[in-house]
C-alpha cells in the first residue's frame, strides 16, 4: 500500500521530543522468520529508546513510500505500528504519522470488502485482501496516552494490514481466493482490465 512520495519537510510527527540520528531501517522481506511471529508487548512505553525507534520507523514509511510499517518489518519485535491517514495525505500537506503502541483493534461492522493489497516486505507484488470496512483501534502513543479512533475503508485496511504484522500474519494468509496474487504489473494488466470490463 504505497503512496505518492512527498517532500520531507511536510512531515509532522505528533512526538514533544526531538531525537538526532534518525535512520533508515532494513525492511525484513518475506521469508524472514521474524515477519512470521508475535510480537512482544512494549513494557518501556515513554522511553527514548521507543522514541528513537518511531523516528527511524517514519523515516524508512516516507523513504519507501509506505502507508503504514510494522516493527517486525524493521527487524524489531515489538508491538509497534505508524500509519498515516489516507484521507488527509494531499499534495503540499503534512504528512500526519500516527504511532500505536500496544495496540488493539475491534471490528465494527461485519461488512467487508474486497481490495488489492501491497506490502513493503512483499516488493512488487499485490493481492486481493479481505478486510472489515469498518474498525476501531486503541493503543498508546509515545507519551503513554490512550489513543482510540474509528476507521473505515483504505484508513481502515491499513490500520488491518499493519496490526495483522505484529501477530505474525501477512496479507497473503488473507487473500480473498488463492488465485488473487501475483507481480503488480500483471494485476494491473490483466485482473484489473477484467474488473473495468465488468462495470
Amino acid at each position: 500500500m504505497q503512496i505518492k512520495k512527498l517532500s520531507k519537510k511536510f512531515v509532522k510527527l505528533n512526538l514533544k521530543v526531538y531525537i538526532s540520528g534518525v535512520s533508515i531501517l532494513k525492511i525484513a522481506k518475506i521469508g524472514h522468520p521474524i515477519l512470521l511471529k508475535k510480537t512482544k508487548e512494549v513494557k518501556e512505553i515513554g522511553s527514548d529508546s521507543i522514541k528513537k525507534t518511531v523516528y527511524d520507523m517514519s523515516e524508512t514509511m516516507i523513504d519507501t513510500n509506505g502507508a503504514g510499517l510494522a516493527a517486525p518489518q524493521v527487524h524489531i519485535n515489538r508491538q509497534i505500528l505508524i500509519f498515516r491517514n489516507p484521507d488527509i495525505v494531499k499534495e503540499n500537506q503534512k504528512i500526519e504519522i500516527t504511532a500505536l503502541i500496544n495496540p488493539t483493534i475491534e471490528k465494527i461492522t461485519e461488512e467487508t470488502d474486497d481490495a488489492w493489497e501491497g506490502c513493503l516486505s512483499i516488493p512488487g507484488m499485490l493481492g486481493l485482501v479481505r478486510r472489515y470496512s469498518k474498525i476501531k483501534y486503541s493503543g498508546y502513543d509515545l507519551e503513554g496516552n490512550i489513543i482510540s479512533n474509528e476507521a473505515e475503508d483504505l484508513h481502515a485496511r491499513i490500520v488491518q494490514h499493519e496490526f495483522d504484522h505484529l501477530n505474525g500474519i501477512l496479507y497473503i494468509h488473507r487473500l480473498a481466493h488463492k488465485d488473487a496474487f501475483g507481480f503488480e504489473a500483471e494485476i494491473e494488466k490483466h485482473w484489473k482490465q477484467n474488473e473495468d470490463n465488468k462495470n
